[in-house]
């Protein structure tokens, strides 16, 4: 049973925050920019390229055994017919039995809606379709019926417990719609969009047979690039999320500071409303950028887990084509 604990300890945590809640919140990035294609499908080749490889890393709860740790992979590409194509994953990992959910999507965007002449107001759709994956490896956990007085756990001795299933997985789709407006030389660039995930509401049969349905995930987000000077833009931005009866807010804003004919400095932060700070730091260089922020949990979710602090890494890479010509290149955030 010790073993068993230590595997569900970070469950039991998120349950007993969210009483009320009957849904399964999403892995979700403080550098969310980072990873646009889970923010908004209608992002994919939304770039100041022609095609970008995105990697992040988040580590949290660490005073609570084997907690979380989650890995998102991207990369998306333009083409010259108004069509961007991407794929994503990310894997999820918690506990001492393994357990790791698992989502992995294609997806297609259209940005030929223009409000302007020269189509640098553009409206892009996106959609998405894939697979959510989630299992589990009873071989990892120990249970009361293989511990003896006087012994100890034998791992010889079979357990009675059994389970219906440990691995499970489904279709699954979202979209999209972000607005962006990539005119050159202008002070202030806006964007935004709002998207679902989740559309077929796959089945949770580790909840309660195929009964238990993943939630739709509706999420807001918007923007802007404003150039103070020629070595100084400022970029604010706003996250809205909802999940099930979970919610969430966020709110910051990074500076941008020109180090260098190839170096650019990357420092801010973000406010999770009623969870954490976020603290940001980065820098640029050709065309990688590179980000690292660490949330320090400010509610009482905090005091439950002992300390539910969060760190994060990333790693952008956005290139052009050798004989690239476009000129409405989207004037992207970093997070």
């Amino acid at each position: 049973m010790k073993r068993l604990y230590k595997w569900l300890m970070p469950v039991y945590v998120a349950l007993a925050w969210m009483p009320a809640a009957k849904a399964q919140v999403d892995p979700h990035f403080s550098q969310y920019y980072v990873y646009p294609l889970s923010l908004n499908p209608g992002l994919t080749g939304a770039m100041e390229g022609d095609y970008r490889v995105s990697a992040i890393y988040r580590n949290q709860w660490q005073n609570v055994t084997n907690a979380f740790s989650t890995v998102g992979l991207s990369a998306d590409v333009t083409t010259n017919k108004n069509i961007n194509i991407g794929l994503s994953i990310f894997n999820q990992a918690a506990g001492d039995g393994g357990y790791r959910f698992t989502n992995g999507y294609l997806t297609v965007a259209y940005n030929g809606l223009a409000f302007d002449r020269e189509k640098y107001k553009r409206l892009a759709i996106g959609i998405q379709g894939g697979f959510v994956n989630r299992r589990f490896d009873p071989s990892k956990l120990q249970f009361g019926d293989q511990w003896f007085p006087g012994i100890g756990y034998s791992p010889t001795v079979p357990t009675g417990d059994g389970f219906a299933k440990i691995k499970a997985g489904a279709f699954d789709a979202g979209a999209g719609l972000a607005y962006y407006d990539g005119t050159p030389d202008q002070m202030v660039s806006p964007f935004g969009g709002v998207s679902v995930f989740h559309l077929t509401q796959p089945g949770d049969p580790f909840l309660a047979g195929d009964k238990e349905k993943l939630p739709m995930r509706f999420s807001a987000h918007a923007g802007a690039r404003i150039v103070l000077s020629d070595a100084l833009t400022l970029v604010p931005n706003m996250l809205y999320m909802r999940q099930g009866n979970a919610q969430e807010k966020m709110a910051g804003a990074y500076m941008q500071f020109y180090a260098g004919q190839y170096t650019d400095l990357l420092l801010g932060a973000n406010w999770r409303i009623n969870d954490a700070v976020s603290p940001f730091a980065g820098f640029t260089y050709n065309n990688f950028t590179v980000g690292v922020s660490y949330d320090v949990n400010a509610s009482e979710l905090g005091k439950m887990a002992k300390g539910s602090n969060s760190f994060e890494i990333s790693l952008t890479y956005i290139g052009k084509r050798r004989n690239s010509v476009r000129t409405d290149y989207f004037k992207c955030p970093r997070l």
